[in-house]
């Protein structure tokens, strides 16, 4: 069939004001879940003919960001917002498997049940949505699953081939076909069905992973249960045509009757099966491309947007002899992120999620640490955040520990920011893209960093209008040059510590404008962390009763039951000890301080208790 561009998509989408044909397809194929966490469509929302009509003649990413904030403002059938349960069994050497999966009852839409519009997404589009919704897209099994427990099979309505096929005129003709086609069935629609057939879906492979760049695509099976769309990734990710449809499914399923992550399954060797019949999936997600997406609780006004940067499909996925996997990508403009976690979390317990900016003139790896080989740079064995971390994760099993290191790829936040990112904007999306790695779980978020690495949690702090919620522990780890009560840091920290009993703010320092290189100073009495500490004392205890235990060494102030934590070292001896402190256990003590762990098994400033964790 082909297209005729030259009539209007709004004179295709009329028809879809006389049949309200979305609220007839809610899945019946198993009970309903809830209705998905989306706002509820506002009075006079424009439906999805309109929609189509607005961004037709806007070019892809333009089109698709006023797409997804449609959709993630509520703007989508009300039948589509609750999912339905898929039962799928499955036997593994003599043992029989029982999972439960949530499933969107039909391809995303925008607008009503009266007027919708299944429209096509590029695969980094998609994600986005996902990932605010706690879903995922499917693999090739589940895609068949779905399709094998569709109450309502449609036969797959294929148009001409051509250049046009990619135009939203396209879209909008082919869902057209489809609406009519539904309304022919026999015996008419009925509520709660679960509906398959009539488009090609996007999906998740472990081909993407040495296929940066690419969209996989699978399915549209035709009655007979065989799809005409093997499994290809032959298009690069913008390629987006009338014949795809994004399903949602939620990442949270049941296995045997206990709750789990999709992500967990997919991970795990002896049970990836269950979802993929290529093997493991380590990351059930695509990259993110550069579009406009909903960013709730940040910026000003009833709804804010962050601008999302590039991230490489999947990352590139490493595992190691600690039972960790570490994936690494880069963010635009010039930042490098590598996120290390447990290779098999248990999806059961709440992770926490540690922000390290690095130091200057520090790499990821560096900052990581090693054992030193001949020829090696000192750099690789002056923090150890890995073994650190590693320490950590021993110590405390009731929790995930996850660590996202950020890189400045100048190496020099501080710089980075001047640069790239003057009013604060893109670090606040970018922790927000770091976290979208682990929707679906429950998460608390610590930010940290050493030396120049506090310039990224201030710039994040500039970023918001308060520090939301889920952050848990700020820790400064010799890095608060950048504090500064007139940019609101001290109102923004004490309005937060406030807000939650376990929320605490530490602060490693020590006098370092009296140390000396080469026999002089090179640090100025306010300007070095001596100095903003003691300004950052004195704002805070504005607003807390802060103590002062002293001894000949220390300085160590305290308040709100032990929340607010400064320990600032006296430095008789006039060292540079700007490493040191983070070297000396001190990385775990500012993630241990006020909790049962503090000085347990490790002392600041005494020897390394993290020796057996540092990776060769």
């Amino acid at each position: 069939m082909a297209i005729r561009c030259k009539a209007t998509v709004l004179g295709w989408m009329i028809a879809f004001q006389l049949i309200g044909w979305f609220g007839a397809f809610q899945a019946m194929s198993g009970a309903s879940f809830e209705k998905v966490d989306l706002p509820q469509r506002k009075p006079g929302e424009v439906s999805g003919g309109p929609v189509a009509e607005k961004v037709q003649t806007l070019e892809r990413s333009k089109r698709e960001e006023i797409i997804v904030t449609e959709i993630l403002d509520g703007n989508v059938p009300d039948s589509w917002r609750r999912f339905v349960e898929v039962t799928v069994t499955r036997t593994n050497a003599g043992t029989v498997h029982r999972l439960t999966m949530a499933v969107a009852p039909d391809y995303l839409a925008v607008g009503t049940d009266a007027d919708g519009w299944l429209t096509p997404l590029s695969p980094q589009a998609a994600e986005r949505i996902a990932d605010q919704l706690g879903c995922m897209l499917p693999t090739r099994r589940m895609v068949d699953d779905i399709y094998a427990a569709a109450t309502v099979k449609l036969e797959p309505l294929a148009m001409t081939p051509g250049p046009e096929m990619t135009t939203v005129p396209a879209f909008a003709a082919h869902n057209e076909l489809v609406r009519k086609q539904r309304a022919t069935l026999a015996a008419g629609p009925r509520p709660g069905e679960l509906v398959a057939g009539h488009k090609k879906d996007v999906v998740l492979t472990p081909r993407l992973a040495t296929s940066s760049g690419k969209v996989a695509i699978y399915g549209w099976h035709r009655l007979n249960g065989q799809p005409i769309q093997s499994l290809y990734l032959g298009h690069t990710d913008a390629w987006v045509d009338y014949s795809h449809g994004i399903r949602l499914v939620r990442r949270e399923m049941t296995l045997d009757g206990v709750k789990t992550t999709a992500d967990a399954i997919l991970a795990d060797p002896a049970k990836a099966f269950l979802l993929s019949d290529e093997g493991v999936i380590a990351s059930a997600r695509y990259g993110l491309a550069s579009l406009t997406t909903r960013t709730p609780g940040l910026g000003t006004g009833p709804t804010s947007y962050a601008a999302v940067g590039r991230v490489p499909p999947l990352g590139v996925v490493t595992t190691n002899g600690f039972g960790e996997r570490s994936e690494v990508f880069t963010l635009e403009p010039g930042v490098r992120l590598l996120i290390n976690q447990p290779a098999n979390p248990d999806p059961s317990k709440p992770v926490r999620l540690l922000l390290f900016a690095l130091p200057n003139g520090n790499t990821i790896e560096q900052t990581i640490g090693k054992k030193l080989a001949p020829g090696d740079d000192w750099h690789f064995d002056i923090q150890h955040i890995g073994a650190q971390t590693r320490w950590l994760r021993a110590a405390d099993t009731n929790a995930t520990w996850a660590i996202a290191y950020l890189e400045a790829t100048n190496r020099a936040w501080p710089v980075w920011r001047r640069q790239n990112d003057p009013k604060d904007t893109r670090i606040r999306e970018i922790v927000e893209q770091v976290k979208a790695r682990f929707t679906g779980r429950k998460l608390s978020v610590v930010l940290t960093g050493h030396s120049g690495g506090g310039s990224f949690t201030f710039g994040y702090l500039n970023g918001v209008d308060a520090i939301p919620a889920d952050v848990e522990r700020i820790a400064f780890l010799d890095s608060n040059y950048p504090y500064d009560s007139a940019k609101g840091h001290a109102d923004k920290l004490a309005a937060w510590l406030k807000g939650g009993t376990n929320r605490v703010l530490a602060v490693l320092a020590y006098h370092d404008s009296v140390a000396l290189l080469n026999g002089k100073t090179f640090v100025s009495e306010a300007g070095g962390t001596w100095g903003r500490s003691h300004t950052m004392v004195k704002d805070l205890g504005e607003r807390f009763a802060l103590t002062k235990p002293e001894d000949e060494e220390w300085e160590n102030y305290s308040g709100a039951d032990g929340r607010i934590r400064f320990l600032l070292r006296k430095n008789l001896k006039k060292e540079i000890l700007h490493t040191r402190q983070v070297e000396w256990n001190g990385f775990i003590h500012s993630m241990v301080l006020n909790t049962a762990l503090e000085n347990v098994g490790y002392g600041y400033f005494g020897e390394r208790a993290y020796w057996k964790w540092i990776a060769e």
